[in-house]
């Protein structure tokens, strides 16, 4: 077939959004449940819940949600979560699993195969702030406990909690009587990650941090004894500290303890001598073998029976490899994957995790070491639409003031039914991605393929701050949040203007969270006049004093100290970088996208930006959403948020899209 020669921006494609909103989310959680393989589902067209998926061994059958709707399988300590279940196979009876239900934050125990079987409270409801919360739940039926990490807050305010430690009854005997939860810890700690236990059940491991430290500033892997009545004792710091993150601690087969550090400037797995305290680097390289520690309970390596440790590594994407520690050697999973979460399990001598790449989604992936062939389990790729509407990415490096490097990913229009007319640029929207400490991946986007697919090229940017390019990458950002961000994705989005790859006149930008601040800075920064012929931007950061006053939640309310500085020490910082101090300086039309029940990002800072912009003649939108939080979860809202995009760039960049809804833009 002839392509149409069409201009950009209007070329028609079978991507629709509410096919993007069917395929928002990825799989999360996996574990092993003896033989069988669980792991948690996103369920947008079912109020954004998610669903807890149950594959049975041997084939016996597709995998099936192992509880129906309204059951929503989510945690929310530091309001991002963490794991939220754990499973035990026993003998004749079938598996006995724990987890958090996100409506009530209470952590039930289900017995699936016994009849009439229903999920039973184990924990308590509080009265008090945002209650009693649970994460990355350790089952120990030898004890008739659930060792896990508890959130509790102490008052109204997000900033009034603790965090330890704590040992659930298994029996219900705490459903009503907060008494009857056994802490493990003494709440020193201001973060702490769930216990992880040697093999002879004799030890225990965890991380722990303090403010204004984040998890990938530095961390400390604290050791402690398990006595015979359960009680932990002894607890000293057996590795981390102010200038070491540790991303993930736990123990081999052996009862050696692993765990991923970057104290090289890169982090990588070692073997911790608990006596001594001498490590050893097993596999030392300039790659990242962890993460940033965003929810609680993510694995980057899982160690084997056999004595081989599962491992994520790379520069960039991370992929899954076997490393045997004894000889350093690290043999790579085949495969189309390019991008593996940090959710590895196993079960003997299978290794599971979720992975995705350029022309597939998020999986669930079965790798059998002994063989190293991998295979789909769960959440099985389908193309929608003829892959020839995909985006091929294009991995980039550009350069930024100084020489800097800037870590990209280029996806140009593609559609295999258009052309566009001889001569004419695209136009490009440049993403900004959220954290700011993460990173964009490389994976089959669905949004992305909407705009692609109708002729709009995309840039995601990995700005000086993303992880995956080792430590002095990431601190780039460090007192410089709203500078080195702004310019590395102002010299983008230059660079592919005067390389003839993007129209200039047709550049926008758009991020979510610390995306949307970028993107928001970028309206109202002297660095970036003129750049930008409009953004979209959603649950952002706008005013860097309300979050340094407690207008935000625990987790990252001290965060601002290494992004910006103390704001006792700097405040023109604060004033000078914060959009809505500048709304004056707003003269391109912007979307702004809000959840009205977002905790991290609360709709009043939009409220307050959008007041001072009122009057000024600039065009803009605000769409609101009542039930969301931060990140849009539920199919019609990301439609809504899908189309209004659509039709801001359709209204700024001069072309007609008459198949989504007009966006009304007021001034």
């Amino acid at each position: 077939m002839t392509p149409a020669t069409a201009p950009y921006g209007t070329w028609t494609s079978p991507i629709d959004a509410r096919l993007v909103a069917e395929h928002d989310g990825r799989p999360e959680y996996a574990g092993a449940v003896g033989q069988e393989v669980w792991w948690t589902e996103p369920r947008p067209a079912e109020g954004g819940r998610r669903a807890l998926m149950r594959l049975r061994p041997y084939g016996a059958g597709p995998a099936e949600p192992a509880l129906p709707g309204p059951w929503d399988v989510r945690s929310r300590v530091i309001e991002y979560g963490g794991r939220p279940w754990a499973g035990t196979a026993r003998a004749g009876d079938g598996p006995l699993i724990v987890f958090v239900h996100h409506p009530d934050q209470r952590l039930y125990a289900f017995e699936p195969d016994a009849p009439g079987s229903r999920p039973r409270p184990l924990t308590p409801l509080s009265p008090v702030g945002g209650g009693l919360r649970w994460a990355d739940p350790v089952l120990l039926p030898e004890r008739g406990e659930v060792w896990c990490v508890l959130e509790e807050f102490t008052g109204a305010r997000p900033t009034d909690v603790r965090r330890v430690l704590a040992a659930v009854p298994l029996d219900g005997s705490a459903a009503e009587d907060r008494a009857r939860v056994r802490e493990l810890t003494d709440g020193a700690d201001r973060f702490v990650t769930g216990p992880r236990l040697s093999p002879d059940g004799r030890r225990a491991a965890w991380l722990a941090w303090n403010h204004p430290r984040m998890p990938w500033d530095g961390t400390d892997v604290r050791l402690a004894d398990v006595t015979g009545d359960g009680a932990l004792t002894g607890v000293r710091t057996a590795a981390g500290g102010d200038g070491e993150s540790v991303a993930q601690a736990g123990w081999a087969a052996d009862g050696s303890l692993l765990f991923t550090g970057d104290a090289s400037g890169w982090w990588n797995l070692y073997r911790l001598d608990t006596d001594s305290g001498e490590r050893t680097a097993l596999c030392p390289r300039p790659e990242e073998f962890g993460g940033p520690l965003w929810k609680i309970g993510l694995q980057w390596f899982e160690p084997l029976d056999s004595g081989l440790v599962a491992v994520l590594h790379g520069a960039g994407s991370p992929r899954l490899g076997v490393l045997d520690p004894r000889t350093g050697e690290l043999a790579d999973t085949p495969g189309p994957w390019t991008e593996w979460a940090p959710t590895l399990a196993s079960a003997g001598t299978r290794v599971i995790g979720v992975a995705a790449g350029p022309h597939r989604g998020h999986e669930v992936v079965e790798l059998d070491t002994r063989t190293g062939h991998a295979l789909v389990v769960g959440s099985r790729h389908t193309d929608p639409v003829d892959p020839a509407h995909y985006p091929e990415p294009e991995v980039r490096v550009f350069h930024g003031p100084g020489g800097r490097e800037i870590h990209a990913q280029l996806y140009p229009p593609r559609n295999p039914a258009h052309r566009a007319p001889d001569g004419e640029l695209p136009p490009y929207v440049v993403r900004a991605h959220g954290g700011p400490t993460g990173r964009a991946g490389l994976a089959l986007d669905l949004e992305i393929a909407y705009f692609t697919s109708r002729g709009i090229g995309v840039v995601e940017v990995d700005y000086g701050g993303s992880t995956g390019y080792g430590r002095a990458y990431r601190e780039r950002l460090r007192e410089q949040w709203g500078v080195v961000d702004v310019e590395d994705c102002a010299a983008v989005a230059r660079t592919l203007a005067a390389e003839g790859a993007a129209d200039p006149a047709r550049l926008a930008i758009r991020g979510g969270s610390a995306g949307g601040w970028t993107a928001a800075v970028s309206l109202t920064s002297p660095r970036t006049e003129g750049l930008y012929a409009c953004a979209a931007i959603s649950y952002p950061v706008l005013d860097l004093d309300d979050w340094a006053a407690g207008g935000t939640h625990d987790f990252e309310s001290r965060y601002l100290v290494s992004l910006i500085g103390s704001p006792e020490e700097h405040p023109d910082r604060y004033r000078d970088r914060s959009p809505l101090r500048h709304a004056h300086r707003v003269t391109a039309p912007f979307l702004l996208l809000q959840g009205l029940d977002d905790p991290v990002c609360p709709p009043a800072q939009c409220d307050r930006f959008l007041a001072a912009v009122a009057g000024r003649g600039v065009p803009h939108a605000y769409l609101a959403f009542e039930g969301e939080s931060h990140g849009f979860r539920r199919a019609e809202t990301v439609v809504r948020a899908v189309e209004a995009e659509l039709a801001l760039y359709a209204q700024v960049f001069g072309f007609d899209r008459p198949d989504v809804p007009p966006l009304e833009l007021t001034r």
